[in-house]
């Protein structure tokens, strides 16, 4: 989905970015009609403009870009494709953040856009953006959510509130809901859905850099509920960040 969560804790966006290497696709849930509910579309709405007004300076801004490797690209406990290639590019300024992401899925490319603000009060850190993945080919259809982020010290609660376009067969709604623990690049998580989509799973890995290459392993747990069958996988990731500007 890359849309951008990473805005939850700050000791957790590390593992956060090894796991999900910048902007992901997601995992494929879902309303009964083809457009964005009022209350979705009005916060997208602030949103945008607010990404807008953060972004018309650009010479003040702080732009990154990323590459990265998955052994396998799993998100949010499902797979999307074995093997995958990623890049991105970030704009950020003042909280306020703008970015997109792509990744091999094999069936074309999944591109991912996103845009929200995140900050920090009294060691409280707060998010809301808004993520849209989007494909090239055949390999799944559009969604569209809000993001929702609450850290505090090892601890991150990130919320997603969303739609499935579901090729014409009538839009589902989805939340997604994940409880994160990392320490020193240790992270541990449990994560799930409810509405239309559900299914649950636990996540456990470890994440560092190695001569300026960030080196992620993960294990992944998902119930039958999420994958149709009960599943493990173990998941190697490899990336690089660069400063543009």
């Amino acid at each position: 989905m890359c849309g951008r969560n990473v805005q939850s804790a700050p000791l957790l966006q590390l593992a956060y970015m090894l796991q999900n290497p910048d902007r992901r696709g997601s995992t494929r849930y879902c309303s009964t009609n083809n457009s964005m509910g009022s209350g979705m579309k009005t916060i997208t709405r602030f949103l945008t403009s607010a990404a807008f007004l953060s972004c018309s300076s650009l010479a003040l801004a702080d732009i990154t870009a990323n590459i990265g490797w998955a052994s396998d690209y799993f998100y949010r406990g499902t797979l999307q494709a074995p093997t995958s290639a990623s890049a991105g590019v970030d704009f950020e300024r003042n909280g306020f953040y703008i970015g997109t992401w792509a990744a091999d899925v094999k069936d074309g490319l999944e591109v991912d856009g996103y845009f929200g603000y995140a900050t920090e009060i009294q060691d409280i850190s707060y998010s809301v953006g808004f993520t849209g993945y989007y494909y090239t080919g055949d390999f799944d259809d559009t969604y569209q959510e809000i993001n929702l982020g609450l850290g505090y010290g090892y601890v991150a609660l990130d919320v997603a509130i969303g739609e499935y376009d579901n090729f014409g067969g009538g839009t589902q709604d989805y939340t997604y809901y994940a409880l994160t623990v990392a320490n020193k690049g240790f992270y541990g998580k449990f994560a799930g859905f409810s509405q239309d989509f559900e299914g649950e799973y636990l996540e456990f890995g470890y994440g560092t850099t190695v001569a300026e290459l960030d080196i992620g392993i993960s294990a992944i747990f998902a119930n039958s509920d999420l994958v149709g069958d009960s599943d493990e996988s173990l998941v190697f990731t490899i990336g690089k960040s660069f400063e543009l500007k």
